[in-house]
């Protein structure tokens, strides 16, 4: 593992579980960016977790009313892919889509913690691309295949501690695609806010440390834009959201079967 500061990146001597669990890591070596390649910032997440709908501008624009209670989902652990690395697109789809997330990685065990005692079990976040196949999604009332394809959940490029991220409530989530904005809002428009959101999942499912929370994509997406732009082999797609860093990933043609 290996530990970002203001000094530069440099080698630890502990792992994530480990820094979940509050110990301290000692700088080894110092590395260069040339030297090092991103994996996932979560490698292996227990649970990826995914909000619908939980931006209030994004409700509106696909036409439909704000939820009364937060719409639970779920990508497979198969779907988690590190930044700088290709995304494969298959030929199942020809309806591709961005979604930039604010995405919590969870630091330690909640059940059915309040919204008061919810931040407390947040270790940092991380930025997060929901990319989706919309016409894979839209094939039934359950969303899992339209998401859950191979590397359809990349996070990073690196987990930031909650008292290094800022404020969420005026924190911009912003994705470009080709150096082309399509979406710009401010994590403050969630309908459900993070400490609402975990003590929502927690009465439901055990949160562990290590679990991943994709919270939800502003307006903008490639579905609700005239013309419906779709992601194609070739686009680079950059998340950005407050002080996370940025996320990149180039979409690829799939090898064929």
């Amino acid at each position: 593992m290996a530990v970002r500061t203001g000094n530069g990146i440099f080698d630890v001597d502990i792992g994530l579980m480990d820094l979940f669990a509050n110990k301290k890591p000692t700088l080894l070596h110092p590395l260069s960016e040339e030297q090092i390649r991103l994996a996932p910032c979560v490698p292996n997440p227990g649970k990826v977790i995914c909000v619908g709908l939980n931006y209030r501008r994004h409700a509106a624009e696909a036409n439909l009313p704000a939820p009364p209670k937060p719409i639970i989902f779920s990508k497979l652990n198969n779907t988690v892919s590190a930044s700088g690395q290709d995304i494969e697109l298959p030929q199942l789809s020809t309806q591709y889509d961005y979604e930039a997330e604010l995405v919590v990685v969870i630091g330690r065990r909640a059940r059915a913690v309040s919204e008061t005692e919810a931040p407390s079990y947040v270790w940092g976040y991380c930025n997060g691309n929901d990319i989706s196949a919309r016409d894979l999604q839209g094939q039934s009332s359950q969303w899992l295949l339209g998401k859950s394809l191979d590397g359809f959940g990349p996070i990073g490029p690196w987990i930031v501690s909650c008292d290094e991220a800022g404020s969420l409530s005026d924190m911009p989530i912003r994705c470009t695609v080709n150096g082309e904005l399509r979406q710009s809002s401010s994590v403050g428009d969630m309908i459900f806010g993070v400490p609402e959101l975990i003590s929502f999942i927690s009465r439901h499912i055990t949160l562990e440390a290590g679990d991943i929370i994709f919270t939800g994509t502003p307006e903008g997406v490639a579905a609700a834009r005239p013309g419906q732009p779709w992601l194609k082999p070739g686009d680079e797609v950059v998340v950005e959201v407050g002080r996370l860093g940025r996320l990149v990933n180039r979409l690829v043609t799939s090898p064929p079967t």
